[in-house]
């Protein structure tokens, strides 16, 4: 018998080391506790809500929905105080290291236990049962002959910040009313609540007005247009104007519902006084350039120039005029249907990136300037900011605007979303004002995830390894002014929810855990192998992601002869590259890279895979030594 123990001990610790490395929770909880034995989910479990909160039933109904499509189950719902398989319960006693949405979770053989002070919370434990289940749990069809199980755990969850959020353009390109409730059903696995809606642009104004209804008939169309956005033609006359779209009253309504259901906030961003060709084409008097004719929704065709340094310059007048009255009179007539619309306590009014070329030119700005005794342009700017948050304050709401809005004074009560990395979060906190993080250095989900030859591009790149290193508060600034965190997907070069979903994940990972998890819990080794996990579950739902990680980085430099050699920079570890140069696709029976690679003097192809072992895990990414070349800055 004592031949038996050794080998007895050894399987028991490989199958408990095992079960335990099969959790994977994203975002990281607070505290996690691995208990031996497992529960076993079964057709007719009672689920039981203790408590009489109205909105707990929110996270009842997400539980069984999300249980039923992928096992067939029914559920006997309960409300009583008797103990069941499954008990939902809001906390009799408040505990207050819970918060608002925090959450407990204890999971026995016998039964699951679910606690919160509030529903919020409910709503997250339920997300964290969910990832508890196995990987099938994400399918919509009925999947048979598997067991249920989960392991025994103790957790205790919380956030560390309340603003947790994904902002979503769907001006650039439009996305239905049930593609946002997709981008919705995403987000809320990984704890976000709260969806920013960039909802008006140069490209398109998207929610109906119903006191300015050429906002919906007008500029809410453009030409179609496909290729790489930005460098398109000049739309003719005769191209029809009939792509596009926006979202009814009736729509909005429903999508703030769906979104309460889920406990996701939407703030409305209506971009002014710039990003406003949409608006002015629908109404041209609300310019500094009245009567143009050049006045067209942008299809993606070049209007704006990007200077390295300075202001933005417009080829046309896309910006409302600050010296108008009647901007002011239309804006009032916006914010109030907004208000209406969105129960949410903010309201982002943009104020990035605005061409002052023709309020230079304008004899009403000089006259504005001379009689306020406005200094410059900034001031310009912030006297529209100041007068705007007025409005919106009348409507019952609070600002929110990008961290423009801080040149030449920022608005009392204004809050500042900090997009140019966060220096702009930084100066608003010392002011004392709220500051939301989003700079583009960590979280801007559209620029590129992986080399440029595999991407749609943009022009910029940001990795996952990137962007998992995003903390929102900054050294030196007290943490009490800063409200969360968000990463921002501009949709221009993203022309439907499949390639949305493939720039938000798994980057959105990173952030979730970002503005969820303890900043010490956070591991980089740790999350690369949860991510993998992840990968599985989103294959298994049919959620597009990036596979970036598998590969590599080329850092390109020319040597001495002024041939190009390249260095691959893998970004997680465990992972081999095999290549080719001449025109062949590569497998790991080719060269496998282990030293920069110098150039052959006549290829005019590089192709790269990764490997994990005897098994492909990358793409086939192929580059042309033209471009390797420029890269090196080789002519």
């Amino acid at each position: 018998m004592k031949t038996l123990i050794f080998p007895f001990c050894l399987v028991f610790s490989i199958l408990a080391y095992a079960q335990k490395d099969d959790i994977a929770i994203i975002p990281e909880p607070v505290s996690l506790v691995k208990k031996d034995g497992s529960f076993n989910l079964k057709d007719n479990t009672v689920i039981n809500l203790i408590g009489n909160d109205k909105d707990a039933i929110k996270a009842v109904d997400y539980l069984t929905a999300s249980i039923s499509g992928a096992t067939g189950f029914k559920w006997v719902v309960k409300n009583s105080a008797a103990g069941s398989a499954i008990n939902l319960s809001i906390l009799a006693s408040k505990d207050n290291e819970l918060g608002t949405e925090g959450y407990k979770l204890v999971v026995s053989p016998q039964s699951v236990s679910i606690s919160a002070n509030q529903a919020a919370g409910l709503f997250y434990g339920v997300q964290t049962f969910l990832q508890l289940l196995p990987t099938e749990i994400e399918s919509k069809k009925v999947i048979k002959n598997i067991s249920w199980k989960m392991p025994c755990v103790e957790i205790k969850d919380y956030p560390r910040f309340g603003w947790r959020g994904l902002m979503f353009d769907v001006s650039r390109h439009f996305f239905t009313k049930a593609e946002v409730k997709t981008y919705i059903d995403d987000m809320v696995r990984y704890k976000f609540n709260l969806l920013h809606l960039h909802l008006t642009d140069d490209e398109g104004w998207r929610f109906e007005i119903k006191s300015l209804p050429r906002l919906t008939t007008v500029g809410a169309w453009n030409v179609k247009k496909v290729g790489t956005f930005g460098t398109f033609s000049e739309p003719t006359e005769n191209e029809p104007r009939d792509y596009g779209g926006f979202y009814t009253q009736d729509d909005i309504r429903e999508l703030v519902k769906y979104a309460g259901d889920r406990f996701v906030n939407i703030l409305p961003e209506v971009d002014i006084p710039g990003h406003s060709m949409a608006a002015i084409v629908s109404y041209p008097d609300l310019s500094c350039t009245a009567g143009s004719d050049k006045y067209r929704v942008i299809s993606g065709e070049k209007f704006m120039i990007w200077p390295e340094k300075g202001h933005f310059y417009g080829l046309v007048d896309n910006t409302l005029c600050p010296a108008n009255e009647k901007v002011y009179e239309f804006l009032d007539k916006v914010f109030t249907e907004v208000a209406q619309l969105f129960p949410f306590g903010y309201v982002h009014i943009g104020g990035d990136e605005t061409a002052r070329n023709f309020w230079e030119k304008s004899d009403a700005v000089k006259a504005l300037m001379q009689k306020e005794n406005l200094k410059d342009l900034d001031e310009v700017q912030s006297y529209f900011e100041k007068r705007v948050e007025k409005i919106v304050e009348s409507k019952g709401k609070k600002v929110i605007g990008w961290d423009e809005i801080l040149e030449g004074g920022l608005a009392p009560n204004a809050a500042v979303m900090s997009w140019r990395g966060i220096k702009g979060g930084i100066a608003a906190a010392k002011l004392g004002h709220e500051v939301v993080m989003s700079p583009t250095t960590y979280v801007y989900l559209d620029y590129m995830q992986s080399d440029k030859a595999t991407e749609a591009p943009v022009y910029a790149s940001l990795r996952l390894n990137k962007t998992y290193q995003f903390e929102p508060v900054p050294e030196g600034v007290d943490a009490k002014y800063i409200k969360g965190g968000q990463g921002n997907l501009w949709t221009e070069q993203v022309y439907n929810i499949r390639q949305a979903q493939y720039m938000t994940w798994p980057r959105g990972f990173a952030i979730s855990e970002s503005v969820w998890s303890p900043k010490e819990k956070k591991d980089w080794n740790g999350f690369v192998k949860k991510v993998e996990k992840h990968f599985d579950r989103l294959d298994i739902s049919k959620t597009k992601y990036s596979p970036a990680i598998y590969d590599p980085s080329f850092e390109v430099k020319k040597d001495s002869a002024g041939v190009p050699v390249v260095k691959f920079v893998p970004e997680i570890d465990g992972l081999d590259f095999y290549y080719s140069f001449d025109n062949s696709s590569p497998d790991n029976f080719y060269p496998k890279y282990t030293a920069p690679l110098t150039v052959p003097k006549d290829a005019s192809l590089m192709k790269v895979i990764s490997y994990r072992g005897d098994k492909p895990i990358g793409r086939m990414i192929i580059i042309t030594v033209a471009d390797l070349k420029n890269r090196a800055g080789i002519k």
